[in-house]
């Protein structure tokens, strides 16, 4: 693949704007190290930083969300080379600034509230640094007092375990697993209020190796609406014996997280498992949207990746009122 061009220069007074940031942050912020980076924008073209005079890099808040990305899409096993394609295919229109479910990143920034963000953020790494959960607990009820659910988990919560997750200095991995730990068990007990009396249920599952058990759990939530009943299964549920969980427990939908597209061999297996199962089946997550095509005239439905046209999407399936 041919290089692309040189990225462009700018103005000395713009080297210092606050929402630029050097490849040394971008580093700490995304756990990517230079080479890595240097390689995606000039042999893949998937980056695209400012440059200072003097030659050196400034990386925007949509540059870091687009290098999750393609951390997320690599570790999900998708080859760098085909991460161009993806990134396009699930980049959101201009006027669009919908969160995307257990994503990494804000798709369209608007600074104002990106600093707001940044300072919860701040504020959830002095606790976590000082392995505070007294004071964890108080942020995280501040935060959901003043944001919606999905604002909650795709702009401050999210982004921050993403983040920790790849830092490796000394102490750290041991604050990303307070804060993974401490996540999870929220997330569950919101879950459990939200499911307590329902008597039928939607099951979500995991295809696999595709996702950590917080963004399994977050998507229940965010399917969950205000008054949903999903029940959230293991991580590792094998796919053939879904059918007997749901001969069991007798679901109103089944439902899969996938965060990557599924492969073609995979997306044979589901087709014959929603024929194999006595409730509907359909997909939730980025990767669903990625295989949009391939699910039509499927017995599997998209649900997509948007929090709000998801749990939509959901709603009319439960009614029989969306097409597979």
């Amino acid at each position: 693949m041919t290089e692309r061009p040189e990225s462009l220069s700018i103005a000395p007074e713009h080297s210092a704007n606050p929402e630029l940031l050097p490849i040394r942050d971008v580093v700490r912020l995304t756990g990517v190290n230079p080479v890595t980076l240097r390689a995606w924008e000039r042999r893949y073209g998937l980056i695209q930083p400012l440059r200072t005079e003097g030659g050196h890099r400034l990386y925007s808040l949509d540059d870091v969300a687009t290098i999750r990305d393609i951390s997320s899409w690599t570790e999900r096993g998708v080859a760098v080379s085909k991460v161009g394609t993806l990134l396009e295919r699930s980049r959101p229109t201009q006027n669009d600034s919908s969160l995307r479910v257990a994503d990494t990143s804000v798709s369209v920034v608007d600074f104002s509230d990106a600093s707001e963000w940044l300072e919860w953020q701040r504020s959830i790494r002095q606790a976590l640094a000082a392995f505070d959960e007294d004071g964890l607990e108080q942020l995280y009820g501040q935060i959901f007092s003043t944001y919606p659910t999905s604002q909650v988990f795709g702009q401050v919560l999210l982004p921050l375990w993403h983040e920790l997750r790849h830092q490796t200095g000394f102490g750290q991995l041991s604050q990303w697993l307070f804060y993974d730990a401490f996540l999870r068990a929220r997330v569950l007990q919101r879950l459990q209020f939200v499911r307590r009396g329902a008597r039928q249920c939607v099951l979500l599952a995991a295809l696999p190796d595709q996702c950590r058990e917080l963004e399994l759990l977050v998507t229940g939530l965010l399917l969950s609406g205000d008054h949903g009943a999903i029940r959230v299964l293991p991580l590792g549920q094998p796919l053939a014996e879904m059918p007997l969980l749901c001969q069991a427990i007798q679901p109103r939908a089944l439902v899969f997280f996938a965060p990557a597209p599924p492969s073609p061999p995979l997306l044979g297996q589901l087709n014959k498992l929603a024929l194999a199962i006595d409730c509907p089946m359909a997909l939730a997550g980025r990767g669903a949207e990625l295989v949009a095509a391939k699910l039509k005239d499927t017995p599997v439905a998209n649900l997509g990746d948007e929090p709000r046209l998801m749990l939509s999407r959901l709603m009319q399936f439960l009614a029989g009122h969306l097409d597979t």
